[in-house]
């Protein structure tokens, strides 16, 4: 009788504990929508990651990704279009607000460390800034290829956003040039429709 009672408290308590583990429910991205569709052209590609191993999409050292200790859950949309633009959306859940800002903190640390690097003749540089009203702690990031002083084509800008223990992360990669502001005009505004849903499944502070 008592093996049976125990057994049932641990079953009880698994789930208990399945049933409060956090979890990013099926469509809770913006870009999953249009993932799931079906797409015949050849020169198009979605895929969809649950792997919370995934790097950090904005990683300027590319050896070591930034901010993959403590994480619980994640998922990454990334769209491919052949042969130059990329777009990524990525949600990752850590195990507490503290473990996400750490993330973060490596991130700039990661971004002053690795901000140029040169080979062939060209080089690459990134450039942050603060975005401010935006989470509790939001980056604007371009990536740009350079040679010498002269702006090459081809780059990447992005919004990295952090409410709570979620980091969210929007990107877009192509043929950029001189980094302006409009760049960011579709990541800023995919940015804040996650933020202003992501508590729904994120411990905000």
């Amino acid at each position: 009788m008592k093996k049976i009672i125990a057994l049932v408290c641990v079953a009880l308590f698994a789930g208990t504990a399945a049933a409060t583990a956090p979890a990013v429910p099926k469509g809770f991205l913006l870009y999953e929508k249009d993932a799931a569709k079906k797409d015949k052209d050849p020169e198009t590609n979605w895929k969809i990651s649950n792997s919370p191993k995934t790097p950090l999409e904005v990683n300027p050292c590319r050896k070591t990704a930034p901010g993959g200790a403590g994480r619980t859950v994640a998922r990454t949309v990334r769209f491919i279009g052949v042969p130059d633009f990329m777009k990524v959306e990525q949600v990752i859940l850590y195990n507490s607000p503290a473990a996400a800002r750490k993330a973060v903190a490596q991130l700039r640390a990661a971004l002053s460390a690795c901000r140029s690097t040169t080979g062939s003749g060209s080089g690459y540089r990134y450039v942050s800034a603060p975005v401010t009203g935006l989470g509790d702690e939001a980056l604007r990031v371009s990536g740009q290829v350079y040679y010498g002083k002269a702006v090459g084509v081809g780059g990447e800008r992005s919004v990295l956003v952090r409410k709570g223990d979620a980091v969210l992360v929007y990107v877009r990669a192509g043929e950029y040039f001189k980094p302006a502001t409009r760049d960011w005009t579709d990541q800023l505004r995919d940015a804040r429709a996650m933020t202003s849903k992501i508590c729904l499944i994120a411990t905000c502070e």
